[in-house]
């Protein structure tokens, strides 16, 4: 009769394999999240599944990044409509521009480690402004500064009023 095969001590079990009762990363995400939450909670950091937790925790961070950089996009690319094509003005193009003044605020209140990097996002979320505001005025990308022509203080302070829109 062949002898069982001993356990090799030296390869490292991942958290699956040590608790086969819980849910896997590649299988249920939703229950592998809860799972990691209790788990952290209970200090049983031996059992966290560590390499996908790192790898959650940075896609949420990208996640805040893009949350912010999108909504410069739609900040900006309201303005230069507004001032590209003032004939064409609408109260939306105010409140929209109102609203993504709010959620910029809101994005920063709540991720303060994110204010050093919004210079970064507005140059990332520039491009996709000037050629969205392209599409929508039907005009060239050229008719648009190549580079943001609005400051901090045009972005988050000038005001738009309901006087210059075209009724």
């Amino acid at each position: 009769m062949a002898e069982p095969a001993l356990k090799d001590e030296t390869r490292e079990t991942s958290p699956s394999e040590r608790a086969p009762n819980r849910a896997r990363y590649e299988d249920d995400f939703y229950a592998w999240l809860i799972q990691q939450a209790d788990l952290l909670r209970a200090r049983r950091f031996e059992d966290l599944d560590l390499e996908h937790v790192a790898e959650e925790l940075e896609g949420l961070s990208k996640s805040e990044f893009n949350r912010l950089r999108s909504t410069l996009r739609v900040l900006v690319m309201h303005m230069l409509k507004w001032d590209q094509q003032p004939e064409h003005r609408t109260p939306n193009w105010i409140f929209s521009i109102r609203e993504q003044r709010r959620r910029y605020m809101r994005i920063l209140a709540d991720n303060p480690g994110l204010k050093p990097r919004r210079d970064e996002a507005l140059g990332t979320a520039y491009p996709d402004a000037r050629d969205w505001a392209a599409d929508e005025t039907h005009l060239s990308p050229d008719e648009f500064p190549p580079e943001c022509p609005y400051a901090w203080d045009d972005i988050l302070e000038r005001p738009f009023d309901f006087d210059s829109v075209k009724t």
